[in-house]
């Protein structure tokens, strides 16, 4: 499993851990960081389970031991600390009061930890993790003409508009009785108000987000050109300007024209690779014999015939193989999270108890790697990205026809 997986799969945990909340401060976190002693570390916790035997609520007093015990148990198997670090969220994940449900989890992260922290409460802390998948690939977008104008964000594959406005530049056709020279000079006035006004705005914005490696300027007409030509921006902020596209529209459909048109200036972008792909894998499907795939079925399929070059995931499928028993044994099969419960068996009518789930990612790459397949992982952020979830959100590329 490559980085940009690994950091969707955590992506995914984060927002589960984040939805779990104690009943009282009895969810623990610890974080280990990067070259620290893993004993030093059991020592603190050993400590930290003698305080907590203080606490006046005997539930409570039970879950934080117990967690921490848990906690000290798991780091007995590892030799040494983990290349990253390692954190660790430990507590009582039961929804019912009095009830026990003592759940961990154990993550080696793709970026080093630098923290090293032990604290109780009624949420996990997540703030060393989220760091970890904040989006780092992040570009500006200014969209205008003499109309309306709007600036964005590209991060990662997501375009974020920040600000909209609309002008009231009139056109170059002057209304009767007015002199042309002086009809020039009012509208030459107004576009210049106009073009300060997106000049100042672009500054604020971009002054915020200093973590835009560049600005993509575009837009229909010259406008953009005299805005770029003329000190309307802080010298600073217009330096980031990489270059201009000729786009159709402006607004927010603007923008994403500017990310498409401005696929040199993105060669090394993401977002660009993705929205390549999708193209491809939907310009594929159209054909009469096409070397595509799709839904769950159909690709494990494929790729259990060999057949599979590279399969497509969504990071926003909410698929996941379940494993369920009944009378007949135990079997696996691929749900969605509302339907995954109360499935019936086919044979003997029994309602199957889950016994355990697999993340969709996670269990297309294990078969994924017995058969030589590639795996490529997409978000929805994008217009294709949505298409293909819409479409089941797992697709594939075939080396040959299937019959």
């Amino acid at each position: 499993m490559d980085d940009a997986q690994k950091k969707i799969k955590l992506k995914k945990l984060i927002k589960m851990l984040d939805a779990i909340k104690g009943r009282h401060t009895e969810l623990v976190t610890v974080y280990v960081p990067v070259g620290y002693n893993l004993h030093e570390v059991a020592a603190q916790l050993r400590s930290e389970q003698s305080t907590a035997e203080n606490i006046k609520s005997k539930p409570v007093r039970k879950n934080v031991t117990t967690a921490l015990e848990k906690i000290m148990r798991h780091m007995q198997l590892y030799k040494k600390t983990p290349e990253n670090g390692l954190a660790l969220f430990c507590g009582n994940v039961s929804e019912r009061e009095g009830a026990a449900d003592m759940e961990l989890w154990a993550i080696e992260p793709p970026e080093p930890i630098k923290t090293k922290l032990y604290w109780c409460d009624q949420r996990f802390v997540l703030e060393p993790l989220l760091e970890m998948i904040k989006e780092k690939d992040i570009h500006g977008l200014i969209c205008l003409d003499k109309n309306e104008a709007d600036i964005g964000i590209l991060r990662g594959k997501k375009v974020e508009p920040v600000v909209h406005f609309e002008s009231i530049v009139p056109g170059k056709s002057r209304a009767g009785g007015q002199s042309a020279m002086r009809f020039s000079r009012v509208r030459e006035g107004l576009l210049n108000d106009w073009l300060k006004k997106i000049g100042e705005a672009a500054n604020k914005i971009f002054e915020e987000h200093q973590e835009a490696k560049d600005i993509i300027l575009g837009g229909p007409g010259p406008i953009k050109e005299i805005f770029l030509k003329e000190d309307y921006m802080h010298a600073d902020i217009k330096k980031k300007i990489v270059g201009t596209v000729n786009t159709s529209y402006t607004g927010e459909f603007g923008l994403h024209e500017i990310v498409e048109k401005g696929e040199e200036l993105l060669k090394e972008s993401e977002v660009i690779k993705e929205k390549k792909l999708l193209q491809r894998f939907f310009n594929e499907l159209q054909k009469p014999h096409s070397l595509v795939t799709y839904g769950i079925t159909e690709v494990i399929k494929a790729i259990e015939s060999g057949a599979v070059e590279t399969v497509i995931i969504s990071d926003s499928s909410d698929l996941k193989e379940i494993e369920y028993e009944c009378q007949c044994g135990i079997t696996k099969k691929f749900a969605s999270e509302k339907n995954k419960s109360g499935q019936k068996c086919g044979e003997c009518k029994q309602i199957k108890q889950i016994l355990g789930e697999k993340d969709l990612i996670d269990a297309i790459d294990e078969i994924a790697k017995s058969y030589g397949t590639k795996m490529e992982i997409v978000s929805a952020d994008t217009r294709e990205g949505k298409q293909f979830l819409e479409l089941g959100g797992i697709g594939a590329f075939l080396r040959y026809e299937m019959q």
